[in-house]
């Protein structure tokens, strides 16, 4: 970095204060997210003096590149949130400080172990996306890493079982976090499947049931990551370079659901932190439905107008008029809320995607966007007669997921003159790639295709090939026209 007094982000850049504690806290998941949202927390908790536990962050997938980077800095990374909160404008960097240590289990399954045998590890908390919590029939040999989230956490719960000779005591807490109803019973049935596979002992079973607590959790918050393209004026302004600094917005909610009340709860609203321990039921369609789901209606078909930002897709008034409709006319309706509460939180969510600050990149969005059709949007379209809007969304997920190429283990794909990376699952993404070949190859036509993809089970667990006829409409009018024309005409 070119700049006077600018530094890497190592130890030396806390002048002797920084925080030490005992590593309490494991974390399946490194990624932007979780850093911008439950390390931030358990930093606020640090602040605050009401807890000193650390957390050590373990590498989810063989294609991780942060944990590297994580450790050469020490485990620290700022945060930055920018936006506005309760009528209070909010510009503030922090540097936090909860993360210990990273782990890439693949080349260190030993350290993931140790932790397992910890005494003072009490908590488990994930974010693997929604594409994470699902089955994978794999085998375990105790020396290496399952490559599935079930299957690491699996495999750590009965070392830890072993550890302990199967006490009760030496029980710990899950707590995943990612975007799928029912997060902890759907991950706790995973780990008994994954038992079963690996033909562990019905005491193991017995012990889950007795000594682990899982919960169901709803997360929010809006978290960029990176800002991409001011890394030179961020490095200016800390005074250090960093290359996991990563942005998002004051406001955030944590509701946890505990299966049985935890012997002690982490003290977030102690710190004074937006976090209930409730069940989410109440929380969740709103979210999911009205927040997340309208990511994934218009992420795609932003991408192929040329924007490249949330905020870009609200400044396109064509874009914006589409949102808004799909909101309103075939996403709200599907809520189970009293109307006043949903029109106020979609305004919320408008406020939210509108914020000036934040540059929440689309293709982020599109990471595993299938899946996150299948959970978020599904629902809807299956409850309208006639979903116009969100089959055209449907449309223009697939032309988006149409790949031109490799990028390493994933497929590029291009719009308006600009590449992007196609960030499925293996499955996914082989049955992406042998559709379009097949188009690209003159061996089916655009009926043939579309017909092809929606009745793909394993994308979307349902077979939508009776939704073929519009959807065909709507890719050949996106392969071949301008994406703000056929919007208006829908």
């Amino acid at each position: 970095m070119a700049e006077t007094g600018v530094h890497r982000l190592t130890q030396t850049v806390l002048n002797g204060k920084e925080h030490t504690g005992e590593e309490t806290i494991v974390q399946i998941g490194e990624g932007n997210f979780l850093r911008g949202f439950l390390n931030w927390m358990i930093h606020q908790l640090h602040k605050q003096g009401v807890y000193s536990g650390r957390v050590v962050a373990v590498q989810p997938t063989p294609h991780g590149k942060v944990v590297p980077v994580l450790n050469a800095q020490n485990g620290l990374f700022t945060t930055i949130l920018r936006g506005k909160l309760k009528g209070e404008t909010i510009d503030k960097a922090e540097l936090v400080q909860s993360i210990s240590r990273g782990i890439n289990p693949y080349t260190d399954w030993d350290e993931v172990i140790a932790l397992a045998r910890s005494t003072s590890v009490k908590w488990l908390f994930s974010n693997t996306t929604e594409a994470g919590l699902t089955y994978l029939h794999e085998p375990y040999n105790g020396k290496e890493a399952p490559l599935s989230f079930p299957g690491k956490t699996t495999a750590f719960l009965y070392e830890r079982f072993l550890a302990f000779d199967g006490s009760l005591t030496a029980g710990i807490v899950v707590v995943p976090c990612e975007l799928v109803e029912e997060n902890g019973v759907v991950l706790k049935s995973l780990i008994k499947r994954v038992a079963n596979d690996w033909e562990l002992p019905e005491s193991f079973l017995s012990w889950l049931d007795e000594a682990v607590i899982f919960c169901n959790t709803l997360v929010d918050r809006i978290v960029t990551g990176f800002p991409r393209g001011e890394e030179e004026k961020w490095a200016t302004r800390l005074g250090y370079e960093d290359h996991l600094l990563t942005v998002a917005e004051p406001y955030h909610l944590f509701v946890i659901e505990a299966e049985r009340r935890p012997n002690e709860r982490l003290p977030f609203a102690e710190a004074g932190l937006n976090v209930v321990w409730e069940k989410t039921a109440s929380y969740r369609e709103l979210k999911v439905r009205l927040l997340n789901g309208a990511h994934t209606f218009m992420f795609a078909a932003g991408v192929l107008a040329g924007e490249t930002t949330v905020k870009g897709v609200l400044k396109n008034q064509v874009l914006r008029h589409f949102l808004e409709r799909g909101l309103q006319e075939e996403l709200m309706p599907t809520v189970r809320a009293n109307q006043e509460v949903k029109e106020a939180y979609v305004a919320s969510v408008i406020e939210r995607f509108e914020n000036p600050y934040l540059a929440h990149q689309l293709t982020d969005i599109g990471m595993n966007a299938i899946y996150k059709f299948k959970t978020r949007l599904l629902p809807a379209l299956e409850a309208n007669q006639r979903p116009q809007l969100l089959l055209f969304s449907l449309a223009a997920l697939l032309v988006y997921m149409k790949p031109i190429g490799k990028e390493g283990a994933f497929l590029q794909g291009k719009a308006n003159g600009q590449r992007y990376t196609i960030r499925e699952n293996e499955t996914t993404l082989t049955i992406l790639n042998e559709a379009w070949g097949q188009f690209d190859q003159d061996e089916k036509n655009v009926a043939e295709t579309v017909q092809l993809l929606l009745e793909q089970e394993e994308l979307w667990g349902v077979d939508l090939s009776e939704h073929h006829i519009q959807v065909t409409v709507f890719v050949e009018q996106l392969l071949s026209g301008e994406i703000e024309n056929i919007v208006t005409t829908i």
